[in-house]
């Protein structure tokens, strides 16, 4: 069981509330995201959880019980954090060991448990040897084998891959994904890449300023962000928002349009404009667009086989079903 629920919970550091009253409740067996700009209160709130900070209000109960006085060990979570934490004189196996002797655990057992936890990371082979001689992914999945161990009610990570280089990032990416469907455990994810958010969610928390922006699934974000913030941050590349007599004409005071929902032609368009950056991703082209009359650089999403370049004039029309309305507030019209 690994159902966690906050409720009205607050914190503060002397007369600064990073994290205003919020409720949330992440479900048993879901994997949960926290996810949003540098200084939002995601790692805080996870740190909340993990009881590795107090609260300054409101309570956090785990699988219905009261834990917000409860010191971390009590609490029957296991946390992965952003650096390995790893004894370098140590093996892998007695790496991952550590926590359990400490704890007093019959060895048996331990052994078991180690060997488990080893064969899902595919860590079998390296048990007996140092972190020095690994990956930086390898080290990454010791450091999760020794979360496993605890076989705890939720596992919490904490931007976990951003040590890593891109390629690395998307294969852990996978790999905890596999990992939270094989163990069927909560899983709470720090990240501030929203990439990462959509591809590994159950739910996503959209964060900004120690307030919850949004709550929902991936695709809920997508496409029918609250307002102009989740909006702009959900997606790559991000949304265009766009504030001028353009939005006018839908009744609204902000319309927002994705770039892969904006067509292009070398004809005719609601708007035309000089492509500036071209960026030729393969499979994708992105064009930054300018001199369209409008304030905002335009981005498009196209296909890779389109061969406009710096300079080139091209035509862009938005698709009206997808046109997004937000008020003068920021938020989402019907």
């Amino acid at each position: 069981m690994g159902r966690i629920q906050l409720e009205q919970v607050t914190k503060s550091f002397g007369n600064t509330e990073v994290i205003h009253p919020l409720d949330l409740t992440i479900e048993d067996g879901e994997f949960a995201v926290f996810v949003g700009p540098s200084g939002c209160g995601k790692s805080t709130l996870l740190r909340l959880i993990a009881g590795l900070e107090d609260v300054s209000g409101g309570a956090i109960r785990i699988d219905g019980v009261d834990a917000t006085e409860l010191p971390p060990a009590r609490r029957g979570l296991a946390m992965v954090f952003q650096s390995y934490a790893l004894y370098p004189h140590m093996t892998v196996r007695k790496n991952i060991d550590f926590p359990m002797k400490m704890a007093g655990m019959d060895r048996a057992e331990r052994k078991r448990r180690i060997e488990n936890a080893a064969s899902i990371l595919n860590l079998t082979d390296y048990l007996d040897r140092r972190p020095g001689q690994l990956s930086g992914g390898q080290r990454q999945r010791v450091a999760i084998g020794r979360a496993i161990v605890r076989e705890p009610a939720a596992f919490l990570f904490d931007e976990p891959l951003s040590n890593l280089d891109a390629a690395l990032r998307v294969g852990m990416r996978i790999e905890i994904s596999e990992l939270h469907k094989r163990l069927a455990t909560t899983m709470v994810y720090v990240t501030h890449d929203q990439v990462e958010a959509m591809t590994m969610a159950d739910k996503i928390v959209v964060l900004n300023a120690g307030r919850i922006e949004q709550v929902g699934s991936p695709l809920d974000l997508y496409h029918a962000p609250r307002n102009t913030f989740v909006a702009g941050f959900i997606g790559s590349p991000r949304m265009n928002l766009i504030t001028e007599d353009e939005a006018a004409r839908h009744d609204a005071h902000t319309i927002g349009i994705r770039p892969e929902h904006i067509e292009v032609s070398d004809e005719s368009g609601v708007w035309n404009g000089r492509v500036g950056v071209a960026e030729h991703l393969g499979s994708d082209s992105f064009f930054h667009v300018h001199e369209t009359g409008l304030a905002e650089t335009i981005t498009v999403r196209a296909s890779g086989e389109i061969g406009l370049k710096h300079g080139d004039r091209i035509f862009l029309s938005p698709r009206a079903d997808v046109i997004h309305r937000f008020d003068a507030q920021g938020q989402r019209l019907p």
